[in-house]
C-alpha cells in the first residue's frame, strides 16, 4: 500500500511548553491507523494540526503531493472528520443538515440528493434522516456525524474519539458500519480512542505520551514485545517445577504458588505442558492485551 499521509518531526508548542514534540509517523492508504495516549499527550493538538484546524511551528506534513501548509484547502476536500463533540445543527433535520454541508462543498441539488441517499442506505439512517438531529439517540447522532464526514467523498476519515460515551452496543453496530464502508470504498481511517480494545484490529497503532510517540508498530507487534502471552503453571512444588524447566532451557519465574513462562502464542505451550505434565496441577495461558501494552509502556492505564 502507498503512503497516503507522511509525518515528519512536527512540534507545538503552547506558552514555551511543548504539546508535540518530534512527532514522525506514516499512514498507508486504505488501512486503520489508530493513534492513542492518555489525556494531555498531544492527540488532539495533532489531529488538528493534520486537519488544518492548527498551525504548526516545525516539522512536515504531506498527503500525497499536497503540502500542510501550502495545500490547505485541497487537504480539506481530502479529508473528512468525526470530531468528538456533536457538529450538526440540534434544529435542522439530519437531511437539511447534510443538505448544507453538501451546498457549502459546491455540489449542486442533484448531486446533494444522489450523495445522502447512497449514505442513507450505507449508514442505515433511513429511519431518522427526516427527524431533527437534537432528537436523536447518541447513537444515531453519530452515525449522522459520520454521514457528514463522508458527504465530499474522503480519502482518508479522521474518528476522534468517536465511541465515546455510547454504549458497549452501540459502539459495536458503529464500528460495524466504519468496517463495512472502509471495506466498501477503500478508506483510510485515522483513529484516536481511549478504548483500547478498538485498537485490536488496527494496522498500525503509534502510542504517544508526553508530546512525543513513544511506541509504534502492529498490534501483534507491540504485544509481542510489550505484553507478551504468558504460561502460567500450578504446581504444590513450584520450586522443583521452575528448576526443570531452567534445566529444559527455559526462562520461567516463580510468583507465589505458581511458575509463569513468556510464550510466542498457545501452540508453544503444548511441548512444555507435556514435558511436565507429572508435576502439573494445573495450567492457565494469559494472552497479553492492547491495554497491557499501554500500561507497561506509559506506567498508567489510557482513562488515566
Amino acid at each position: 500500500m502507498k503512503q497516503i499521509l507522511t509525518v515528519k518531526h512536527l512540534s507545538k508548542s503552547y506558552n514555551g511548553l511543548k504539546a508535540v514534540s518530534d512527532v514522525s509517523f506514516e499512514v498507508k492508504q486504505g488501512e486503520k491507523f489508530v493513534f492513542v495516549g492518555p489525556n494531555g499527550a498531544g492527540k488532539s493538538t495533532t489531529i488538528n494540526i493534520l486537519c488544518t484546524l492548527l498551525s504548526k511551528d516545525a516539522g512536515e506534513v504531506v498527503y500525497g503531493d499536497l503540502t500542510l501548509g501550502q495545500d490547505n484547502e485541497a487537504i480539506r476536500r481530502l479529508i473528512g472528520v468525526v470530531f468528538q463533540n456533536h457538529t450538526l445543527d440540534d434544529d435542522l433535520t439530519v437531511r437539511d443538515n447534510l443538505g448544507i454541508r453538501g451546498a457549502l462543498y459546491g455540489y449542486s441539488d442533484k448531486e446533494i440528493n444522489q450523495r445522502i441517499n447512497e449514505l442513507e442506505s450505507a449508514l442505515e439512517i433511513n429511519n431518522y434522516i427526516d427527524q431533527r438531529y437534537g432528537t436523536l439517540s447518541g447513537g444515531q447522532k453519530r452515525r449522522a456525524d459520520i454521514a457528514r464526514a463522508l458527504l465530499q467523498k474522503p480519502a482518508i476519515l479522521y474518528l476522534d474519539e468517536p465511541t465515546t460515551g455510547l454504549d458497549p452496543q452501540t459502539r459495536r453496530v458503529v464500528w460495524k458500519i466504519i468496517s463495512q464502508i472502509r471495506e466498501e470504498f477503500g478508506m483510510t481511517v485515522f483513529l484516536t480512542t481511549h478504548y483500547m480494545e478498538e485498537t485490536e484490529d488496527a494496522d498500525h497503532v503509534v502510542i504517544i505520551d508526553g508530546g512525543k510517540v513513544v511506541a509504534s508498530g502492529t498490534p501483534i507487534e507491540l504485544k509481542n514485545q510489550y505484553a507478551p502471552t504468558v504460561l502460567k503453571l500450578f504446581s504444590q512444588n513450584p520450586g522443583p517445577l521452575k528448576e526443570s524447566l531452567e534445566a529444559s532451557g527455559f526462562q520461567p519465574w516463580q510468583s507465589g504458588g505458581h511458575v509463569q513462562i513468556s510464550i510466542s502464542n498457545s501452540l508453544q505451550a503444548l511441548p512444555i505442558l507435556e514435558a511436565i505434565q507429572p508435576r502439573l496441577d494445573g495450567f492457565e495461558v494469559i494472552n497479553g492485551s492492547m491495554d497491557d501494552v499501554f500500561i507497561a509502556i506509559t506506567g498508567r492505564e489510557i482513562r488515566a
